[in-house]
């Protein structure tokens, strides 16, 4: 991780430091260490001491001076010396401190020793080691505290038993489970105080990111476990504070015994606290809290103890992400329960809003919200806590201009749309699901602004203040609870919650649109039903006055022709021939609506016999025409309206024949099995398809479609021998009753092939 990487610095003294800014303090290179314990760096080459802790002379009898140059072999026993050798061999060291032995350091000791490689110097770590013979069965404790967390089912569980055998094992006053948030804020989870100790408690309290700056939590991802055993005690300088080889100060990121912030001891001293021990909790690479423990005189515990207390936060790591997804897995199944009780009642009921807001479990259970809206139809529905409906119509309006999202989800709408400030305590944050952006549907979860007060250890916004090192800062010393109600924001919304909203969304709208399309269906059926029904009567009714007109008109020239001059005559032509050519539309309407309103009646047809009837009925246009129709295979039978079927190919094959400006005319009726060279894409659902193939004039590609409109003609009334244009629209019908399809594919002056499907045959 970017944050663990950590490079010499040195603070510039014109910076004035606060805790906001402290992540620039060198952390890692303190040039003083804990003063319970020796550090000696040696060269991993030739394991001569560079560089040593000033303290050698109190633990080991030898000035630090002396100290300097000496060859580890004169320090340590030939056995421990041994063993040291080996590890170096053997295990891995390069940034990964080991217990080496526990043994005489120049004959004084014992100490336990440890050890790690950094940057070319090898670091050896003494601590003088308990002669307590009573220690605990830590290997008893540790199964124990292991059972225990294997039995948590909830991450809250699970962190008030961490707390618990921490301080069991640990013997610290307080142990507290500090559990960071995204913006490295965090709060006390769970606490643990010692039987009989009268403290007040942590337990809830928030504190500011700047509290544990990112330079220490870096550290903490490096080496996992701190120990202060007094925060009063002077530490001991590193001698020389630069190395000999690299002219650095020393970098001591993995030491245990790395000098402690003088920041950090005013805080603890601050708290009344002497002595810490604070163990971080990993979730992979990332830091996900610390394990606080706190003791009010001063406390050193030994490395077995420590060790215990590591391993178990080790462990603490490894299943906080197990107990994480049990609660979510627990979550998302109420999650699952409430969607699939607002499916069925989508199902049941036709109204969007309705159906939403009726379903039980309720709508509100879908997601930890304190209220819902829906807008549906122009009405909005609520349940829950939600703003008023003005208030909710006009954040409609706003989420409508928004980007097309999926769903849209936010802790802080007032920071976005500031009209939501007068609504906050009920709408901080909103997760939206757009059903239809166009019509306006849209379901809006709602939570309120924070309602919980959020205790800071402190005033956040005051967190330093002048101490007694004059420019130096101070953390702040006053920990009474300071309350800051969390203004224009709700609580966040979690991953698990966006998904579960994309999948709600994806599977309302393919209900809504399959209700939609089968009610376009019927819609679409009862309308043709009208049209059809109305073309029909309207038809019929306009047959007799024009019959009328026909025979007044006709009884006028015949008697009267004497009479009327060549123009008045004229026009009563014109009335005759005008009203046949109506009455020729009429019947053509007639005829197709009757199409719609007779019901269609299937039987097996031999399509080589329905081509040789429709050719018998235009035989004086085949001999006029001199066309040759040819059939190059048997047709297949099939099941279909025998007069139907007829019907297309006559109004197919009298096309072909009239609009050919050829002098040798040529037709083909033929059908094509599925997978046969030439059969069309466009068919591709049919097993075989029919066509009739002309050499015709052809038809544009612009008007390929509107051919089938009824009398939709493409030449002059009398041209290609007239016609009322509804043959087409005929044949259309036809097929579409036979739940086929027909179109066509044409080259303009080079012919036309018109193609058509019968359903399932």
């Amino acid at each position: 991780m970017a944050e663990a990487q950590l490079e010499p610095s040195v603070v510039p003294q014109a910076v004035k430091l606060s805790l906001t800014n402290c992540d620039r303090e060198p952390t890692h290179i303190p040039g003083q260490i804990l003063a319970h314990g020796v550090l000696l760096a040696l060269g991993a080459d030739d394991f001569t001491v560079l560089q040593a802790s000033d303290n050698t002379e109190a633990f080991l009898g030898i000035p630090t001076a002396a100290f300097l140059g000496t060859p580890l072999s004169a320090l340590l026993t030939r056995e421990n010396l041994g063993v040291l050798h080996r590890a170096i061999r053997e295990e891995h060291l390069e940034d990964n401190p080991l217990y080496l032995f526990t043994g005489l350091v120049c004959g004084r000791g014992p100490f336990n020793a440890i050890g790690h490689l950094r940057a070319g110097l090898f670091l050896l770590e003494l601590e003088p080691a308990s002669g307590d013979l009573e220690r605990p069965d830590f290997y008893q404790m540790l199964k124990r505290s292991v059972a225990r967390f294997q039995r948590a089912t909830s991450v809250g569980d699970f962190c008030n038993l961490i707390t618990e055998e921490v301080q069991r094992v640990s013997g610290y006053d307080r142990v507290m489970l500090y559990r960071f948030a995204p913006d490295w804020s965090g709060h006390v989870v769970a606490e643990s105080i010692k039987k009989g100790k009268q403290l007040d408690s942590y337990l809830g309290l928030h504190y500011p990111a700047s509290d544990i700056p990112s330079q220490a939590r870096a550290l903490f991802l490096l080496n996992t476990i701190r120990m202060l055993p007094d925060a009063r005690y002077i530490q001991s300088r590193i001698v020389p504070e630069l190395s000999p080889r690299t002219n650095l100060p020393l970098e001591m990121s993995y030491a245990f015994l790395r000098g402690t912030s003088q920041m950090y001891t005013e805080y603890l001293l601050n708290m009344g606290v002497n002595a810490s021990l604070t163990i971080a909790i990993t979730k992979g690479d990332r830091l996900w809290g610390l394990i606080a423990c706190h003791h009010y005189t001063p406390r050193q515990i030994p490395y077995d103890v420590r060790t215990a207390c590591e391993f178990l936060a080790r462990v603490v790591s490894l299943q906080v992400a197990d107990k994480q997804l049990h609660d979510e897995a627990g979550y998302r199944g109420r999650i699952g329960e409430v969607h699939d009780s607002m499916m069925q009642s989508l199902m049941r009921n036709e109204d969007v809003g309705s159906a939403i807001i009726g379903c039980d479990p309720s709508v509100l259970g879908l997601f930890d919200c304190g209220g819902v809206a829906v807008f549906s139809r122009g009405v909005c529905h609520r349940a829950g806590e939600t703003p008023s409906e003005p208030e909710l119509r006009m954040l409609l309006e706003w989420l409508r201009q928004a980007p097309d999202n999926e769903v849209f989800a936010t802790d802080a709408l007032p920071s976005l749309y500031p009209a939501a400030e007068q609504f906050r305590n009920t709408a901080a944050g909103i997760l939206v699901v757009p059903l239809s952006k166009a019509n306006g549907e849209y379901i809006i979860w709602m939570r309120p602004e924070m309602l919980r007060t959020v205790n800071w250890a402190g005033d956040p916004s005051k967190p330093v203040e002048i101490g007694p090192m004059g420019d130096r800062l101070t953390p702040r010393k006053s920990f009474a609870a300071w309350q800051d109600t969390v203004r224009g924001r709700g609580a966040g919304w979690l991953d698990l919650e966006i998904e579960a909203a994309r999948k709600l969304r994806v599977a309302m709208t393919d209900v809504i649109q399959r209700r939609a399309e089968a009610l376009a269906r019927v819609e679409l059926s009862r309308s043709n039903a009208e049209l059809d029904s109305f073309a029909y009567v309207a038809s019929h009714d306009l047959k007799e006055p024009l019959r009328g007109i026909y025979n007044f008109a006709s009884f006028v020239l015949q008697d009267c022709t004497d009479k009327l001059d060549s123009e008045n005559k004229e026009k009563m032509e014109t009335i005759v021939r005008l009203t046949k050519r109506m009455q020729a539309l009429i019947d053509s309407l007639l005829h197709f609506s009757r199409l719609g309103r007779d019901p269609i009646a299937l039987e097996p047809i031999d399509l080589n016999e329905a081509v040789r009837d429709a050719l018998e009925s235009i035989d004086a246009r085949l001999r006029e025409s001199g066309a040759q129709v040819s059939i190059p295979r048997p047709l297949p039978t099939v099941r279909g309206d025998r007069v139907g079927l007829q019907e297309v190919f006559i109004n197919l094959i009298a096309n072909a024949l009239k609009y050919n400006d050829k002098p040798d005319k040529a037709v083909e009726v033929g059908s094509l099995e599925r997978f046969e060279p030439g059969f069309p894409a466009r068919a591709q659902e049919s097993t075989r398809c029919f066509y009739v193939r002309d050499n015709g004039i052809g038809i544009p590609a612009a008007y390929r479609e509107e051919v089938f409109r009824i009398f939709r003609r493409l030449h002059q009334k009398d041209q290609f021998g007239g016609g009322t244009g509804a043959g087409l629209t005929i044949v259309r019908k036809v097929v579409q009753r036979h739940d086929g399809e027909v179109w066509c594919e044409s080259e303009e002056g080079g012919g036309t092939t018109f193609y058509f499907t019968l359903g399932a045959n």
